[in-house]
């Protein structure tokens, strides 16, 4: 499985890369880009809005089933990528180059695994 080590992860299955202006980049894993097969439709949050950690972002839709991105940082949305709206396969593709969202101004992040950690969580949740 693909787990870039510079990312961190989420239980939910978005990865978060630290930007240098101390905002982050948010996608979905190579895990979860599997588990949902075919994305058909990105609904896209508004730049500005408020992003709350924890709670639904954004959502994806795929030939199986809609499902929510959630944030795993607290903070405002500064930029959407709008090419996932006419490309939403983008995300099956290449998921680790294709961020949904960028939030600044963060003010709490909920706990984020390392890629180690995270490949040790999935590991266990398929044992179940």
């Amino acid at each position: 499985m693909n787990l870039p080590e510079e990312l961190r992860y989420t239980k939910s299955h978005e990865w978060v890369k630290d930007q240098p202006d101390g905002s982050v980049k948010i996608g979905l894993t190579d895990f979860a880009q599997k588990e949902l097969s075919d994305i058909v439709f990105v609904n896209l949050p508004q730049k500005g809005d408020p992003a709350q950690a924890e709670e639904s972002l954004a959502d994806v839709e795929s030939v199986k089933a809609v499902s929510d991105i959630y944030s795993p940082v607290t903070g405002i949305v500064q930029a959407v990528n709008e090419e996932l709206l006419d490309t939403p396969e983008l995300l099956n593709e290449t998921p680790y180059e294709s961020w949904i969202v960028q939030i600044g101004e963060i003010s709490h992040t909920e706990e984020l695994l390392t890629a180690e950690e995270y490949k040790k969580f999935l590991s266990a949740q398929e044992g179940d």
